[in-house]
């Protein structure tokens, strides 16, 4: 099935809104992982703060401007959904619901992407239309 324009410019919208809001909550961690002060966070593979803080980092930072400019989408939002259920059912395990609900949705949000693609106004979708194999 042929997607439409406005199918289109809904994943561009998603695309940007999550991952510029998942910046956000990146952007702070990466300060934590440059600046001078000890990293405290939650390592919950036994790999050590600073690891666990670098894989949160690459995710909410790298992966979140990949699915923004539509490079490799559907691929960068695999360490952002596990990073996002870390979040939700690890991190916050034992806090109350309101606490999980915002790494659920943005799940949510990153498995519609994941799914549907990237759309046509991307990086994805430029090469798509370059090769031989995309039928449009």
């Amino acid at each position: 099935m042929k997607k439409t324009v406005i199918e289109d410019i809904g994943l561009l919208i998603m695309r940007l809104g999550a991952g510029g809001m998942m910046l956000t909550h990146g952007y702070p961690k990466l300060m934590r992982l440059i600046g001078d002060e000890p990293i405290k966070f939650m390592d919950f593979l036994g790999i050590g703060s600073v690891a666990s803080l670098s894989l949160a980092v690459f995710a909410e930072v790298v992966c979140s401007i990949l699915i923004m400019i539509g490079f490799k989408t559907r691929l960068a939002t695999v360490p952002l959904m596990v990073t996002m259920l870390t979040a939700a059912l690890i991190a916050h395990a034992a806090d109350p619901f309101g606490k999980k609900e915002l790494p659920l949705l943005y799940f949510v949000v990153f498995l519609g992407i994941l799914i549907f693609g990237a759309g046509k106004f991307s990086i994805d979708g430029f090469s798509n239309r370059k090769s031989v194999f995309y039928k449009n």
